[in-house]
């Protein structure tokens, strides 16, 4: 019994020790272990030097403490630390400095952390922490320093409390905080910095903040900011930077703000701001970056400007100003950007630009300058960006000095003459040309062939001769070549055949002679090839067939080609626009059997023989003079159209036979007199019903011929010179959009319809008309007035300053930055205007071919669906009616509509569906780089059904976005819904308005699911 008293003592004298060992760390080293617990991931520096046998923490990694051994710093920024922060950061009683960015750090901010009375700095940035703000940093009097960037965090901003005088930084960009921004934060009067950029904050910018007058910083963009900026900011007197761009905000810019006389950074594009620009603010001395692009601005620049030495980047672009740039602006000699694109500038390109040698952008196209182009422009060494097309410039290109900077050029749409300077060739760095319709005459100088990086290169509508020059070999990298429409000769050379990676070849309308190479089937990219309108003769070389990838266009119209279609061409199964005609073809069309891509064919004037393919009997109905001119070519039976596209004379039935009898008896004569008085009757009967159709039809439609004279219509043929083709800005297969600029302030598109002797395109344009003038909406275009013509209509709209989302997307080159959100108003923009066709109009209207280049964007990026031209109206008390036409575009149309076309809503909804993997991917529906898939939907699929990454689908210029776990949420949920959209049976398809409750689900800043 003594024995075992004995051992009891001995082993609580060894726990006391050890106890006394363990609880010799001292109590803020205890706090840090009780944090520790609540770290998932700890990295070995950490793991290793944080040791429960310490005295102190002092030597801890990321620890500092004062000379009394109290930890006063925490600072483990960039260990890749994960887990949470825990309650138990509020016992570090003489915490002043907490640095945890650049981690890993989940779930909520504590509360606990407003016991840390101390605190000065808190920067929790770049971690994916959730929850609210809480409201207990507001207790931190210390604090001065507040950073909690790029996390989750949501709720109302909460903070500005009267204890907050210290606080000099604050900093709450890219989170999801919502609400209004608080006029509390005033009472922050030391406050020199404030971000709350990349939010989802609404209303209006609190007129309390101009009492923050030690305010330097203030970034508010990409929020949903409302109201007019307040004058009240001019207070604001040490502001140096002012960010409020993409933002809702409306009204004037004020004149108080040209009192923030050291400001240097201005920053309001891509809102709702009207009126002139304060001459107050070209006062300001200080200014350095002035961007207002993208906003309803208008008005001169004043001379005072010019007087803005420091300034270097000015960005005026997508407004209404006018007037002349003011010459003296050429003296600033710090300019590094100018750009004053999509405006009504007119007057000369100010001279000595280049003067500082700094200036790497130029762009000044779209406006309506005049003269010629500075001659300093060609020796500004430093000049990268060069954009002066669609205006009025005349006179001759500037010569190139050596050593140029230069890499994207574009002079297109001007009236420039002389010959290409061949000084062109010293801009070694030149990746895209363009000077295409101008009046450009000699040959393609040989030094092009100095730009070894060079892989845009467009000299089209120009009166250019002589033969292409082999030196282009070296442009190895070319991806589009275009030198249509001038008068260029010779063979295409054989040297061309070193642009493997080739997608565009454009040598149309010129004087090439030869043959057709065969060492075109070594473009496997191409993905159109236009030869027509040359003196090319031979045969077509079955190597053709090898152009696996060219789908939108291949033109040997105009020629003198020989011989029989190549059984060859049926392997381009992805073609959409082919034209054989005006050749010397012969044989028959049985090798086009099976091109089922095919939406546009023309073989006329040729002697093609035998029976037009079943394939292409449904492209009848659009374009029977496409088969004319061939008189031994015939059809098996006719097309639903009957008469009105096959029994015109344009082409004959297969078994119409001419009679072989020599005598008729009695009996026939008698059957022949009465089948032709019931014929004679019947013709009457048939013109009587023709003429009430007819006036049926005018009543129906409720719009006049205007055969009469229109003072309108003379100013759009006057101001398209009588619709030029310089002036083309678009073209499809229901007709050519011209631009027309009426007056300063009205721009509009002229779309262009011939149905000379084709009743079928008569009866769409006033298919079109009838349905544009049912509609108002926001989101579809808008019928401004219309001409019938008898051999063509003319329809009017307003001009969309951006394009098609087609242009936007695949056509513009440098390709433009389109950043998620403006994407997805695009999407959400289109899902809107077909809820009004498919629910709103009275009878439902189906689109039937929804496509990027009949979505068009306004100045604002707003989208508005175009094109009625095969729109159908659907009334809900008939039955559904099929046809056998296949109407739409290749890639776009229902699986169900592949050969048969319904007039369902679900068609439209899969079509959409392929417009929003364009918008994630940037792809096109049919694009040479989906290999064996046969269409995007096909492509997406399969990629998500393997890997279900989507970097492996988004556009690459998205996936910085994508570190922005919302963004990339977002995306994943869009993509959901496209794979919605296209699900193969039309009954598992969305409705419309299903799909807008999706999109706007999507958006919503309560959603959170971490990734």
């Amino acid at each position: 019994m003594q024995l075992s008293l004995c051992h009891f003592l001995f082993l609580f004298l060894c726990c006391s020790v050890s106890i006394t060992t363990i609880t010799s760390l001292n109590s803020d080293g205890l706090a840090l272990l009780s944090i520790l617990n609540h770290w998932t991931f700890v990295p070995k520096p950490i793991s290793s030097s944080w040791n429960l046998s310490d005295s102190t923490p002092c030597k801890w990694v990321g620890i500092a403490c004062d000379p009394a051994h109290n930890v006063f710093a925490l600072n483990v920024s960039s260990y890749g630390i994960s887990g949470q922060l825990g309650p138990g950061i509020g016992n570090l009683s003489h915490l002043q400095t907490l640095v945890l960015s650049f981690n890993n750090f989940s779930g909520q901010i504590p509360m606990e952390l407003g016991s840390c009375s101390l605190l000065e700095t808190l920067d929790l940035s770049y971690n994916q922490l959730s929850g609210v703000l809480p409201e207990s940093l507001n207790n931190l009097k210390n604090l001065s320093y507040l950073q909690v960037s790029n996390n989750s965090l949501e709720g109302t901003i909460s903070f500005g409390s009267e204890n907050c005088k210290n606080l000099t930084f604050l900093d709450l960009s890219i989170n999801q905080f919502s609400g209004g921004l608080p006029s509390a934060l005033a009472n922050c009067t030391g406050l020199r910095e404030f971000s709350a950029a990349v939010n989802n904050l609404v209303g209006p910018i609190p007129s309390s903040f101009g009492l923050l007058d030690k305010l330097q910083l203030l970034y508010l963009p990409e929020n949903q900011l409302s109201g007019k900026i307040p004058p009240e900011l001019g207070k604001c007197k040490s502001l140096t930077g002012l960010q409020l761009y993409t933002n809702q905000l409306v009204g004037e810019i004020p004149d108080e703000l040209g009192m923030l006389t050291n400001l240097q950074d201005l920053q309001l594009f891509q809102n709702n701001l009207t009126g002139e620009i304060p001459v107050s603010i070209w006062k300001i001395q200080t200014l350095q970056y002035v961007h207002l692009y993208k906003n309803n601005l208008t008005g001169e620049l004043p001379l005072e400007m010019t007087e803005l030495n420091q300034l270097e980047n000015i960005t005026l672009y997508n407004n209404q100003f006018y007037g002349v740039v003011p010459r003296a602006l050429g003296i600033n000699s710090s300019l590094v950007q100018l750009d004053f694109m999509y405006n009504m500038f007119t007057g000369s390109i100010p001279p000595n630009l280049c003067l500082g040698k700094k200036l790497r952008a130029l762009n000044m196209g779209f406006n309506q300058f005049q003269g010629t182009i500075p001659s300093d422009v060609g020796s500004c060494s430093t000049l990268r960006r060069l954009r002066l097309e669609r205006n009025n410039l005349t006179g001759v290109l500037p010569q190139f000095a050596k050593n140029s900077d230069l890499s994207y050029m574009d002079i297109s749409s001007n009236e420039i003459s002389g010959e290409i300077p061949s000084s062109l060739g010293n801009c070694s760095s030149l990746t895209s040309i363009n000077l295409a319709m101008n009046k450009l005459t000699g040959v393609i100088p040989e030094e092009l062939g100095y730009l070894a990086d060079l892989h845009t290169l467009d000299l089209s509508h120009n009166s250019l001769v002589g033969a292409l020059p082999s030196s282009l070999s070296n442009c190895t990298k070319m991806l589009e070549f275009d030198v249509g429409s001038n008068f260029l000769n010779g063979s295409i050379p054989l040297s061309l055949s070193s642009w493997t990676d080739l997608s565009k070849l454009v040598l149309s309308e010129n004087r090439f002679t030869g043959g057709i190479p065969t060492f075109l089937s070594e473009f496997k990219k191409l993905s159109e090839l236009q030869l027509g309108g040359n003196l090319l003769g031979g045969v077509i070389p079955s190597s053709v067939g090898a152009l696996q990838n060219l789908f939108y266009a291949l033109n040997l119209s105009n020629n003198a080609l020989t011989g029989v279609v190549p059984s060859e061409l049926g392997k381009l199964t992805m073609l959409q626009r082919l034209d054989l005609s005006h050749n010397n073809l012969t044989g028959t069309l049985r090798a086009l059997d099976g091109m089922i891509s095919l939406i546009e064919v023309n073989v006329s004037y040729n002697s093609f023989t035998g029976a037009v393919p079943e394939t292409l009997m449904n492209l009848l109905n659009s374009s029977s003079f496409s088969f004319s001119s061939n008189p031994s070519l015939c059809v098996s039976y006719l097309p639903s159209c009957g008469f009105t596209c096959a029994g015109n004379n344009t082409i004959k039935l297969c078994n119409s036979q001419s009679s072989k009898q020599k005598g008729l008896s009695k009996v026939e004569i008698a059957f022949i007199a009465l089948g032709s008085s019931i014929l004679v009757v019947s013709l009457l009967y048939l013109l009587v019903y023709l003429f009430c159709l007819h006036k049926r039809t005018t009543q129906e439609v409720g719009v006049s011929a205007r055969e009469g004279p229109s003072s309108l219509l003379s100013k759009v043929m006057e101001a398209t010179e009588n619709l030029s083709d310089r002036y083309i800005i678009g073209s499809g297969a229901h007709g050519t959009v011209y631009r027309a600029s009426l007056d300063e302030d009205k721009d509009f598109a002229v779309k262009k319809l011939v149905f000379e002797g084709h009743e079928g395109r008569r009866l769409s344009m006033i298919r079109e008309l009838q349905t544009l003038g049912k509609i108002r909406h926001r989101n579809l275009v808008k019928l401004e007035d219309f001409w019938l013509r008898k051999d063509y209509g003319l329809i009017l709209y307003r001009y969309m300053q951006n394009g098609s989302l087609h242009d936007v997307l695949h056509e513009i080159s440098p390709p433009l930055i389109l950043e998620w959100s403006v994407r997805y108003k695009i999407a959400l923009g289109t899902a809107y205007g077909l809820e009004y066709l498919h629910y709103d109009c009275d009878p439902p209207i189906v689109h039937r071919d929804i496509k990027p280049m009949n979505i068009l964007l306004d100045s604002d990026m707003e989208a508005h669906i175009a094109d009625f031209g095969i729109a159908k109206l659907l009334d809900q008390s008939t039955p559904s009616t099929v046809s056998i036409s296949v109407v739409g575009t290749t890639g776009y149309i229902a699986p169900e509509n592949a050969f048969r076309t319904g007039n369902s809503v679900e068609s439209d909804v899969y079509s959409y569906g392929v417009v929003l993997l364009e918008l994630i991917t940037r792809k096109k529906a049919l694009d040479p780089s989906f290999m064996e898939q046969t269409d995007i939907v096909g492509w997406v699929r399969s990629v998500w059904s393997d890997t279900e990454k989507i970097d492996r689908i988004v556009d690459s210029s998205l996936v910085e976005e994508l570190l922005d776990s919302d963004i990339r949420e977002q995306i994943v949920d869009v993509l959901l819904v496209a794979f919605s959209c296209t699900h193969n049976d039309p009954k598992k398809r969305p409705t419309m308005r299903d799909v807008i409750k999706q999109l706007l689900d999507v958006n919503s800043p309560m959603r959170r699911t971490k990734f």
